[in-house]
Formats: C-alpha cells, sequence, structure tokens
C-alpha cells in the first residue's frame, strides 16, 4: 500500500495534510504511516500461514520505540544487532521470546544481557564468538540457544556496501568450515544447537540469490542430521527489495512460496527477518526549500534536510524519489515556479551533501518537498554533524498525528559535554 498520496492536490499522510503537520511539528520531519508498517508485516504473516515461522523485524531499519510497538502489537519478533537494541524492543513491549541477537561483535556484557532477558536465540558469526557465548552462559548458569549464521558465497547482486553473503563479505562463518563448528558446538556444555541462519544482503529484487543460498544451506542441513545434529528452524534472513525508482522487488507472498516448495516435508520452523520492506516505503522525509541558488553550470535547491539526517544517498548513492508536496497552483503561482532540473542539497558543509541529483522539479523558496521510501535507514543512521538538530519523528494513524521522538534541541546536544575545571 501507499499512504502517501495526492488528495486534492497536496500530498497527505494517510489522511493528512503534509503542509498541516510541517506547520505543527516544523521540518525536517519524519513522517511515518501505521497502516502501512502493518499492513507490510501483515504481508508476511499470510504468505506463512500453514506452516510454523516467526518474521522477526530488523530493528536495524528504524528502532523508533512507536514503530517497533505498532509491530510487537501485532506479534512481530525482532532480529536485533546490539543491546541497546534489545532494550528498545523490551521498552517497545516486544516478546525476548521472539528475539533473535544477530551481528558479529556482540560483547560479553550484550551476550549476558540477552541471556538474562530469555531471547529466542543468537546468531553466532565467528568461532570466537561462540567460545565467549559458552563461557558467558556457563558464567551465569544459564545456556544458550545458538544457530551458526552461514556464508553460502552468493553474490545477492546489489550495492556492494549492502552485500553480505559473498566469502569476501565481514558476516558469517563460511559455509565449507560450518559443519566443523556445529561438531564442536555440539559439545558445548552450555550451548543448545537450534538453527541454522543466512542472510545474503539487502534490496534484493530478486528470489533467485535466496534459493540457490537456501540449496547450500539444505545440503548442509541433511549433512548435520546425517551426524546427529538435528536442526529446528531455518532463518532466511531480510534484504527483500523496495520500490525507491524503478525497482521491481517480489511480494513477500512470492518468496515465501518459493522457499516452502525448498522445505517441503522438513520438520522446521521458518524464520525471516525483513527491515527494509516493512518500513521503508511506510516513511517519508519532510523538508522545505530554503534557498534555490542558479549558475551557470547547476540549478540547485538547498533544503533545510541534510546528509545528517538522510546518509543514504551520500553513503552509497541511494537514490529516493522527491516530490513537491504541493501539486497544484494557480496560474501566477505556477509562473514564479519554471521547471529546472536541480540537485537537492542540504547545508552540511560537505560536497557529498546531498537528497538527490538531477531531479526535474518545479519548486520555489518556501515549498515542502517529500523525500519518499525513508522509514528505513532514514532517522537510525542520522547524526548531529555540524552540530545539527535531529529531526522530529512523527506517527500518522488515519487523521491523528502523534511526536514519537521530540526535536532535539542544542541544549540537550550539549548535556552530556563539559569544558575542563581549568
Amino acid at each position: 500500500m501507499n499512504p502517501f498520496q495526492y488528495q486534492n492536490g497536496e500530498l497527505s499522510a494517510e489522511n493528512l495534510p503534509l503542509s498541516a503537520l510541517a506547520e505543527q511539528f516544523g521540518t525536517p520531519c519524519y513522517v511515518y504511516s501505521r497502516a502501512a508498517l502493518e499492513h507490510n508485516l501483515l504481508s508476511y504473516e499470510r504468505a506463512f500461514e500453514g506452516i510454523e515461522h516467526l518474521t522477526c523485524f530488523a530493528v536495524k531499519a528504524n528502532s523508533n520505540l512507536a514503530v517497533l510497538n505498532v509491530l510487537a502489537r501485532i506479534g512481530a519478533g525482532f532480529d536485533i544487532v546490539s543491546g541497546g537494541e534489545l532494550t528498545r524492543v523490551l521498552r517497545a513491549g516486544g516478546d525476548p521470546a521472539k528475539v533473535i541477537f544477530s551481528g558479529l561483535g556482540k560483547t560479553e556484557i550484550e551476550i549476558e544481557q540477552a541471556l538474562n532477558a530469555g531471547i529466542l536465540c543468537f546468531n553466532v558469526e565467528s568461532d570466537a564468538e561462540l567460545d565467549r557465548i559458552n563461557a558467558v552462559a556457563q558464567r551465569t548458569g544459564k545456556r544458550a540457544a545458538i544457530s551458526l549464521r552461514v556464508n553460502p558465497d552468493v553474490d545477492a547482486g546489489t550495492h556492494p556496501y549492502i552485500s553480505t553473503g559473498l566469502k569476501e563479505n565481514k558476516f558469517g562463518i563460511d559455509i565449507a568450515a560450518a559443519f566443523a563448528v556445529y561438531q564442536r558446538a555440539a559439545t558445548m556444555s552450555h550451548i543448545d544447537i537450534t538453527g541454522i541462519d543466512c542472510h545474503i544482503g539487502s534490496q534484493l529484487t530478486t528470489i533467485a540469490p535466496y534459493l540457490d543460498a537456501i540449496d547450500k544451506i539444505l545440503s548442509l542441513i541433511d549433512r548435520l542430521a546425517q551426524a546427529g545434529i538435528n536442526l529446528q528452524h531455518l532463518d532466511i534472513g531480510g534484504g527483500l527489495g523496495v520500490v525507491y525508482n524503478q525497482e521491481t522487488p517480489p511480494e513477500p507472498g512470492e518468496l515465501i512460496r518459493a522457499v516452502k516448495e525448498k522445505i517441503q516435508g522438513r520438520n522446521l520452523t521458518l524464520i525471516m527477518e525483513p527491515g527494509r520492506s516493512i518500513c521503508a516505503n511506510a516513511g517519508i522525509l519532510l523538508t522545505r526549500v530554503e534557498f534555490l541558488k542558479h549558475t551557470t553550470y547547476k540549478h540547485f535547491a538547498i533544503i533545510d534536510a541534510a546528509m545528517n539526517d538522510l546518509l543514504r544517498p551520500s553513503l552509497y548513492g541511494a537514490w529516493q524519489e522527491i516530490v513537491p508536496v504541493r501539486q497544484q497552483f494557480s496560474a501566477s503561482e505556477q509562473a514564479l515556479r519554471p521547471a529546472h532540473t536541480y540537485d537537492v542539497v542540504g547545508p552540511v558543509c560537505e560536497s557529498g551533501d546531498f537528497l538527490g541529483k538531477e531531479r526535474t522539479l518545479s519548486i520555489a523558496a518556501g515549498d515542502l518537498l517529500a523525500v519518499r521510501s525513508a522509514g528505513a535507514y532514514g532517522f537510525v543512521m542520522s547524526s548531529n554533524y555540524n552540530t545539527r538538530n535531529r529531526a522530529a519523528e512523527v506517527m500518522v494513524d488515519n487523521d491523528r498525528a502523534t511526536v514519537v521522538r521530540q526535536r532535539e534541541t542544542i541544549d540537550y546536544q550539549l548535556s552530556l559535554e563539559q569544558v575542563l575545571a581549568d
């Protein structure tokens, strides 16, 4: 579903005009749709019907407490990569028994925190991590349920920065070495082997890489069973793509139907860790044009959002649609908005500070713009670079808007700092 549609010539979030939200909450501002979050999670749940499963939202994509709470209320599990994310999930009402702990640098403190919380499983990414989890479990008198994140050396065909399943990537355990690691784990005093995990990358627009990886993983599962190591779950990771430009990613149902066929007849619970596909298109970044700058070579739209608010375009050239909030003008107003091809840039003191390049727009200073598909890897990657306050976050539910994170203030930023006493 698309919760951001034009109504009477103006872009709205569900049933609220974005101009009203800008007036009430200021800009830049992240705006999320509750209906879209729920719809996107339930699209996975419907596809999983008929098999044992768990849909674990990847918290790294959007960790706002209200977002997590909306998903927890309708039964989501959660995929976390830090102790901080675990705290967020618990504060948001998430069930720790539905939490998968991924990530390759878990500290002893984080492992103990997760064991005390009673999470479902650790996704283990190295021999050294396995030893650490066993040692912490032994020291605390607990048993740790684990799966190995196996790297199948499958090319996801995506940007190198978001590819995770190749042998040169830092993630996971080489599939050629995984059998021996499972055997060693089976001898450990405080380890319970429960499953196997695989995550090959993000923004995948075809199911073929998933299926290639699953074929390799299933062969390993069979080999483990022959050795007496019987797994209870298969975690196929996340990474299903969304539409930013002209992509045509598969629907969750298409992928899950194909996976169901692959595992038919096996007593395996299927786990998936979607993030972007649940929250990306459920959010926009609302920003205002400060100035238009025209030079001999370029037209620039200078906005009040910047790379510190939305890093993806600067970090790896990500493309996100940028549209005017107001679409209809009188003839005299339109005359003040001749179309130009703009680079849409922010005020941060970096040449790499842009949210979009070569965008044809008919705009004037003071106009509002919406950066679409900003609900994933938007606010969570934001910073205070140039001592800029991070944006407000707002959740829309039909015709009601709630601030779910206040706009930062300079006093808040400086509250953790102090000058020297002498």
